[in-house]
């Protein structure tokens, strides 16, 4: 009986060691996979903070803690299984399906532009298309399902990229890789956007605080009547002064962070739709946009680096905005007409049988 015990124990330290052994490799695949998918998650940090821009801010965490859940399920509900099946099933359509989400991405930077440019008849196209809301809470709700579905094409880029650069084949250990990516990114990513939208509420409380280490920089109260001590007021002016810089500074950030976010959609969706045609054989566009950032990288070696992937970035950014700009009228003359019939379609069966219901 003390040899079988033995025996069992030893089982189970060896499952124990292969269990260890398997977390290790997934948490490493995890990390190399995250940082090949790092581009598109910068793109996804730049883009969100628009969406909270112009919102009371007692709404901007809420709006911003909306999204994130979102994103969780976009990825973990939706986009998890349907890597792992597509994977499995029908490897082929992965790319039609990325140019598909690369084309939305630059319509919604092309139209961002366009209303940029000419506010009046972009809101008539957004009336036209279906999008235009009225309320302050049908403005949020818009807000937030156009993040939400912003989102789902960025996530989907980074679960395609982390998918593809596995190197185990168990399903299993792919699902649990997805899983870890999937939720690392999320936090770091809507963890950074709360930080950004927040930060000027920050800066008015550091600038209207006069204990702020007594205080612990406003984190607890200080006791009536208890002494200001020398950090109190050798840090003051320093605190008071990064917290003025704050609230004048971040405005602009903001406004500097929508552009990013604007020309991240357009150079993200330019650069899918760019790789995947070159994917179907149509390799002549992606060769002129190597080409050009090699060239790029050989006049500025001190920078080669960074000149090549500013000029792809811009390359695929043009990409993007001639084709977003293409699509602003498909999507108002034949697009949002199709949805709004197919809307009124299923609004009718959906009250036909209420009413047959009803007379039962």
């Amino acid at each position: 009986m003390s040899t079988g015990l033995l025996a069992l124990l030893d089982d189970v330290a060896g499952l124990a060691r292969v269990a260890a052994a398997s977390l290790d490799d997934i948490s490493a695949q995890a990390m190399r996979a995250g940082g090949k998918a790092m581009g598109v998650v910068i793109d996804d940090a730049a883009v969100t903070p628009r969406y909270v821009v112009g919102f009371a801010a007692s709404r901007e965490l809420p709006i911003v803690w909306k999204i994130a859940v979102g994103s969780v399920k976009n990825k973990l509900l939706y986009l998890l299984p349907a890597a792992l099946a597509l994977s499995v099933f029908a490897p082929w359509s992965i790319t039609p399906l990325l140019m598909l989400g690369g084309a939305y991405l630059c319509y919604e930077g092309a139209e961002k532009l366009w209303h940029a440019i000419r506010p009046h008849d972009a809101h008539a196209h957004e009336v036209a298309a279906g999008s235009a809301a009225q309320t302050s809470q049908s403005l949020e709700d818009a807000k937030v399902r156009g993040a939400i579905q912003t989102d789902f094409i960025l996530s989907a880029e980074i679960m395609a990229l982390t998918l593809a650069s596995l190197s185990t084949s168990s399903t299993v250990a792919q699902a649990a890789i997805l899983a870890v990516v999937g939720i690392g990114i999320t936090a770091l990513v809507y963890g950074g956007v709360a930080l950004i939208v927040k930060a000027d509420d920050v800066g008015v409380a550091l600038a209207a605080n006069n204990r702020p280490v007594s205080s612990l920089l406003g984190l607890r109260s200080v006791l009536t009547g208890s002494p200001e001590t020398g950090a109190d007021r050798l840090l003051r002016p320093l605190l008071r002064g990064i917290g003025r810089g704050l609230v004048i500074g971040m405005p602009y950030f903001l406004r500097v962070l929508g552009v990013v976010g604007t020309a991240a959609m357009l150079w993200v969706g330019g650069g899918i739709v760019l790789h995947g045609i070159e994917e179907f054989g149509l390799t002549g566009p992606g060769h002129v946009v190597h080409e050009a950032a090699a060239g790029a990288a050989t006049l500025v070696p001190a920078i080669g680096g960074a000149a090549e992937w500013l000029t792809t970035a811009a390359l695929s950014g043009i990409l993007g905005l001639a084709l977003g700009a293409a699509l602003i009228p498909f999507v108002q003359y034949l697009g949002a007409p199709m949805i709004g019939k197919l809307k009124a379609m299923l609004g009718r069966g959906g009250r036909v049988g209420r009413t047959g219901n009803a007379g039962h």
